[in-house]
């Protein structure tokens, strides 16, 4: 299945780039990832460009502070109702500096919260990525997670 993570403003930095590169590499086979990096903007702005790279057949998870909490084990039941929904890629946002418009909110198949705390795009980024794995990694049965 295609995974697209978008996230507003600019690609990855060189440290952070190669963590990420790392459980991409972890998860060919299962997941194809590919990035979009829109301009930065104003929540609807960036929302506009956000929903022009949607297609009505996406799965889309957004990550925002104002989501529904949820545990490892929980994330991986969204992947794994992502891919039984019969869409064809699941898309991954990363709400920006001044969240997100109404209609992203609105499009949103699931909408997600990281953690209560406030993080950079970059570590937002990893952290995705790597939870990314880890559902992967619970729903196929793997060692990866130990909970």
């Amino acid at each position: 299945m295609d995974i697209a993570i978008i996230s507003p403003g600019k690609k990855h930095g060189q440290e952070t780039g190669a963590l990420i590169a790392d459980y991409e590499k972890r998860l060919r086979g299962r997941f194809d990832v590919s990035w979009l990096f829109p301009k930065p903007g104003t929540p609807d702005e960036e929302g506009a460009a956000i929903m022009k790279a949607l297609s009505g057949r996406d799965f889309v998870v957004l990550f925002d502070g104002r989501g529904r909490a949820t545990s490892s084990e929980g994330f991986a039941e969204t992947i794994a109702k992502a891919e039984g929904s019969g869409r064809k890629r699941i898309v991954f946002v990363i709400g920006g500096a001044y969240g997100v418009s109404s209609a992203l909110r609105e499009r949103a198949d699931a909408c997600v919260s990281l953690s209560l705390l406030t993080f950079p795009h970059a570590l937002v980024r990893l952290i995705a990525v790597e939870q990314l794995y880890r559902a992967a990694e619970i729903l196929r049965g793997g060692r990866y997670h130990h909970a």
